[in-house]
């Protein structure tokens, strides 16, 4: 996940809930997000 922007990741994140992927992967994103501390607008 070090990799990934923070942008990016908060954009595949949005995108992830937007599809209603796997709600693990789903979970495995915003674990990261929460991680860096990042805002998440949730609508």
């Amino acid at each position: 996940m070090a990799l990934l922007s923070d942008t990016m990741l908060l954009e595949s994140y949005y995108k992830a809930v937007e599809l209603q992927l796997d709600k693990e992967f789903i979970q495995i994103l915003f674990n990261e997000i929460d991680r860096r501390k990042l805002p998440v607008i949730l609508s």
